[in-house]
């Protein structure tokens, strides 16, 4: 008799059809182009700008690997790296799902919980960028007016300031220590600004060890 896989290898098996089909299909499309029109970039300009690329985005992608998939869970996890903009919308998501449903990330309850708000979030955000291609001509002043810049240059501290403001409140001690560095960094290299995606990872890597010393020291 054919034995029944569970919730967890199921979503494994599944998740590992869907991120190899999305690879593909990601491939598939310059390949095509260049198979079209028979125009075939030059090896070393493809090596010359992997060089500038590879080293950041693969550590930035293996460093999130480890930060999210605990948060986010099997299903969640693949679901989320399939469809991307993680730090951005995905996690927040997620992590205000399971807050407002009151289950912890890692049980099959966290689990459900982030998988469903993931999904939502993915079907939200495509018909939104739907609309917003059909009605570009009608929205672009909109969008593209001085009053809303600011707003624009904001959302992302505001998004992880009213996220930040539940998950500091529940222990504050392990808040400290990445705040403070990141605080601090900000100041000594504003520069930094633009490379959210790499320090929000970081962050989570320093509350995560600052979290492990604390419990060892049965401060927690």
């Amino acid at each position: 008799m054919k034995q029944e896989l569970s919730y967890r290898d199921s979503v494994h098996k599944m998740g590992r059809v869907w991120i190899l089909s999305a690879l593909a299909m990601l491939l598939a499309v310059p390949a095509a182009i260049c198979i079209y029109y028979n125009a075939w970039p030059p090896v070393a300009g493809i090596l010359k700008g992997l060089l500038s690329i590879v080293p950041i985005f693969w550590t930035v992608g293996v460093i999130e690997v480890f930060t999210y998939v605990p948060m986010l869970g099997t299903g969640g996890s693949y679901l989320g790296f399939v469809t991307g903009n993680l730090a951005n919308l995905k996690v927040p998501c997620a992590l205000n799902s399971m807050d407002r449903a009151g289950v912890q990330p890692g049980t099959e309850e966290g689990e459900v919980v982030s998988t469903i708000a993931i999904a939502t979030s993915s079907i939200v955000t495509t018909l939104i960028i739907a609309l917003g291609v059909l009605l570009l001509s009608q929205i672009a002043p909109v969008l593209e007016s001085p009053a809303l810049q600011p707003a624009f240059e904001n959302i992302l501290p505001a998004l992880f300031g009213a996220l930040g403001v539940v998950f500091v409140s529940k222990d504050w001690k392990i808040a400290i220590a990445p705040l403070v560095v990141m605080i601090t960094l900000f100041l000594l290299v504003p520069s930094l600004a633009g490379a959210v995606g790499i320090l929000v990872p970081v962050g989570a890597l320093i509350a995560i060890g600052v979290a492990r010393i604390l419990y060892k020291k049965n401060l927690l």
